[in-house]
This record gives structure tokens, C-alpha cells and sequence, in this order.
């Protein structure tokens, strides 16, 4: 995607509030589906083993992203999508 068209996408977003709205939907989403609970248990699972004392917050969420980025479910993406779609279109006919 050119990244003229993408700045002006996120800048549209934030300057209507979808983003805020977008975001919190996407939380609700996750916990619901139980993405969140699952990845504290997966840092848990990482502190246990490397140890509390030899990990950095950044450590950890170097450590836990990808896990987290690939177990989030097809569905809740989809919807994210749909939304971000449906708001473009939106915009597009005023």
C-alpha cells in the first residue's frame, strides 16, 4: 500500500475517533474470545522459565508479540476489516 494513502487512512481514523472506537472493540473482542487470558498465561509461562530477575518488560514483550500477533482469531480480524472497510466506504461518499 502506497504510503501517502495509508497516513491519510490512519489520519482519517484518529481525526474521526473510529480508531479509539476500533480499539476498544477490538479489546472487547479479544477478551471475549479469551486471546487475552491465554497470552497472560503464555507471559506467565515465559517469566516462569527465564525468571523474573532476568527479563525486562521489553524482554517480555519481545517474547510474547508473535505468539500473540498469530493466535489472534480469523473471525475477529475479519470483523476488524469489515469495520475499517465500512468506515473507507463511508467516507468516500461524503
Amino acid at each position: 500500500m502506497d504510503p501517502n494513502i495509508k497516513t491519510s487512512i490512519e489520519q482519517r481514523l484518529i481525526e474521526s475517533g473510529e480508531k479509539e472506537r476500533l480499539k476498544e472493540h477490538l479489546r472487547c473482542r479479544l477478551n471475549e474470545c479469551g486471546w487475552r487470558e491465554s497470552l497472560k498465561l503464555h507471559a506467565k509461562e515465559v517469566i516462569k522459565e527465564k525468571g523474573l530477575s532476568n527479563l525486562s518488560v521489553e524482554d517480555l514483550v519481545k517474547e510474547i508479540t508473535p505468539k500473540g500477533r498469530q493466535t489472534v482469531p480469523d473471525v475477529v480480524k475479519k470483523e476488524l476489516l469489515v469495520k475499517i472497510q465500512s468506515f473507507l466506504a463511508q467516507q468516500h461518499n461524503i
